[in-house]
């Protein structure tokens, strides 16, 4: 399975030129590419309390639209973040969309300081069977909580892919929480983050990589605009098992509503 890792400059509030630089890497992309992994909130950057109803847009309004077109025309999936309006409701959401349509829509669940009064956190996790496997989105923040990559793991997650917006001097902190979530989950991780520049102070710490199920390092980007491209050698997954499996030996279940669908997802509701 290749796997591209776009790290962009992206510009906070011009969807036009985030969208543009988006179909071209979609357009770029390498041969036998499978997925495209984009940045948190990469179509509109970060929105402010000022701009958001104004920014975000629904599932189906007409940037995710030029997304899906893309897609279909090209034949490759996209994991991509933007700023969602449901209803007057605004969530920091990342899509998975195939050449078939959306096939993953999950809502940020924890939100960081600069989220909070802007998007309302995502009620539950979600995984679909995707290429052979099955794919768990998460964001950002997400995943200095180890519950979260867990319940994705409890929903039976391969592959873990982390849409990031993360700044300095939180990079390393990211580094090692995203080997530690593919370890402890014997899963493949993707993590892409930004790079440059946001509003006011803000310098994005790139770092975009990959990791394994044993938690080993397969690719790491640095500091500037690049196309990781990693292929994942899905047999790792049941080597990493081979020995002991977490899932298995574990003594506490996280709690919460499972939900399984006759399309193949499973969702994870969080308890209130």
């Amino acid at each position: 399975m290749k796997i591209e890792l776009v790290q962009m400059r992206g510009r906070d509030g011009d969807t036009a030129y985030n969208l543009s630089c988006a179909l071209q890497a979609i357009d770029d992309r390498a041969e036998g590419t499978d997925l495209l992994v984009f940045a948190e909130t990469h179509l509109m950057g970060f929105p402010t309390a000022l701009n958001i109803a104004e920014l975000a847009e629904p599932v189906d309004g007409p940037t995710i639209q030029a997304v899906q077109q893309a897609v279909r025309e090209r034949n490759v999936s996209v994991a991509i973040g933007m700023a969602e309006n449901d209803c007057g409701v605004f969530y920091n959401t990342t899509l998975l969309i195939t050449p078939a349509g959306i096939a993953m829509r999950y809502r940020k669940t924890h939100l960081w300081s600069s989220d909070r009064g802007i998007f309302t956190p995502g009620d539950r996790y979600v995984t679909v069977p995707w290429q052979g496997i099955r794919v768990g989105i998460l964001i950002c923040f997400d995943i200095e909580f180890p519950e979260s990559a867990r319940a994705l793991a409890q929903l039976g997650a391969d592959l873990i892919i982390v849409t990031n917006g993360n700044m300095d001097p939180y990079g390393p902190t990211h580094r090692t929480a995203i080997m530690a979530r593919a370890m402890e989950n014997q899963a493949f991780a993707v993590m892409v983050n930004r790079v440059g520049s946001g509003d006011g102070d803000l310098v994005f710490a790139g770092g975009s990589s990959a990791v394994d199920p044993f938690g080993r390092m397969l690719c790491e980007a640095g500091r500037e605009e690049c196309r990781q491209i990693v292929e994942l050698d899905l047999d790792q997954l049941q080597a990493a098992c081979s020995d002991y499996r977490y899932l298995d030996e574990r003594r506490l279940t996280l709690p919460g509503e499972r939900i399984d669908y006759p399309d193949g997802r499973r969702e994870l509701l969080i308890p209130r």
